[in-house]
């Protein structure tokens, strides 16, 4: 697989090995095992049987591994699946210009629908949901642009990428509409809860029938309940995304602002990644067709 970014950051097998030698000496002698991309953001090695190392692989990202290692092992406590706190920060260094992390390995595979009954999904997803909102804040900071943060914010990018969007697979009219309601709703006006911000099948782990872990918290922060709705319409499988609503328990106004939080990655996603990764440009665009069906 070639590269998804134009700028992002080669990372090197032989800079990972002395980055850990180096900085890790009590891990220098575990084999290290370049994983196949499995997101967009960070490139995966397979450190000995129980570790793994994340890194960074664009700018977008680069304060993700200092972020999740301050906040993760405190919030991890709190939640009833498990989570890959990090067990040790790496710095900056040959030649790699960002903090990285070391995570334990967590056994598990993608739910999918021969994998964990449906209904499973939906309700324990959305359990950890509640979960999610009821940790203590923590002194972490709000959100204040972006996922969980107020939609207004992302006005400027979601109008730039549905102009950009090809009509013969999505109506611009139609996805605008979508936005339009979701900037109408009710701002959110509560306290800022804990949430991960991309509830997808990549980021859930299943083991024995079980959703066992949820993984990549990249994305996640203090702000707006209603970004975790989003996977309604993007991969909490259609026939229990109701189910899943009602279990995540926000009112209609959430919902709202919900369809905008889904619109913006995946109105940008179905370009972006379209000659890159056709792999996440196509999910992207049936959430976009979802969305705009939801609206009807």
């Amino acid at each position: 697989m070639g590269s998804l970014h134009a700028d992002e950051v080669s990372v090197e097998d032989r800079v990972v090995r002395r980055l850990v030698d180096h900085q890790f000496p009590q891990w220098a002698g575990l084999p290290l095992l370049r994983l196949p991309p499995g997101g967009t953001d960070n490139q995966l090695f397979r450190l000995g049987e129980e570790l793994l190392v994340r890194l960074p692989r664009i700018h977008w990202a680069a304060d993700s591994a200092l972020w999740e290692h301050t906040w993760l092992p405190q919030v991890a406590p709190h939640l009833p699946l498990t989570v890959p706190a990090p067990v040790a920060l790496g710095e900056p260094g040959e030649g790699y210009p960002w903090h990285w992390t070391v995570v334990p390995w967590i056994e598990g595979a993608q739910p999918t629908a021969a994998s964990i009954d449906l209904e499973e999904w939906a309700t324990s997803l959305g359990a950890f949901v509640r979960a999610c909102r009821a940790v203590p804040g923590l002194g972490a900071p709000v959100v204040t642009s972006g996922r969980g943060g107020p939609l207004a914010a992302q006005d400027e990018w979601v109008r730039e990428w549905v102009a950009r969007a090809d009509p013969a697979l999505v109506s611009r009219d139609a996805a605008l509409a979508v936005w339009a309601d979701a900037l109408a709703a009710p701002v959110f006006a509560g306290n800022p809860v804990w949430f991960h911000g991309d509830l997808h099948e990549g980021n859930l782990l299943v083991r024995d029938g079980d959703l066992t872990a949820v993984i990549d918290w990249g994305t996640a922060g203090r702000g707006d309940p209603a970004i975790e709705l989003n996977a309604m319409w993007g991969y909490v499988p259609e026939p229990v995304s109701d189910l899943y609503r009602q279990e995540v328990g926000l009112d209609e106004a959430a919902y709202r602002r919900a369809r905008g939080f889904a619109l913006a990655p995946a109105i940008s996603g179905m370009t972006y990644y379209r000659d890159t990764a056709p792999h996440l440009a196509g999910p992207s665009v049936r959430t976009v067709q979802r969305l705009i069906a939801s609206l009807d």
